[in-house]
């Protein structure tokens, strides 16, 4: 007899694509944020936060998911400089995750 045995895989969310893109310049002042990950994640449960270069943070409104791993918001009113986005999700393994983007607003 054979035994088999079964691998349990965790899905963490490592972020597969943005915009702005890490190390990017955007234009601004106002700009779309998108962020899609490998795996689904909890949009009620995850958070985008934008951190000036100044120290200044601002936790960014999420919009309703359209898609299961994609969460999106929008940024108004910045200035030229040097901006971090942070972000927080719980992913469908329910792990949290966590990363910065850091991008350039011209």
């Amino acid at each position: 007899m054979i035994a088999g045995a079964s691998q349990v895989c965790w899905a963490h969310a490592i972020l597969k694509e943005s915009t702005p893109a890490p190390n990017s310049s955007i234009k601004g002042p106002d700009f779309d944020i998108t962020l899609r990950y490998n795996v689904r994640i909890d949009g009620s449960r995850s958070r985008v936060r934008l951190v000036a270069a100044d120290g200044t943070v601002s936790t960014l409104t999420l919009a309703a998911q359209a898609s299961q791993d994609t969460l999106q918001t929008h940024a108004a009113g910045l200035k030229p400089g040097v901006y971090i986005l942070q972000w927080q999700v719980l992913a469908s393994d329910g792990h949290m995750s966590r990363g910065e983007i850091p991008f350039t607003v011209i």
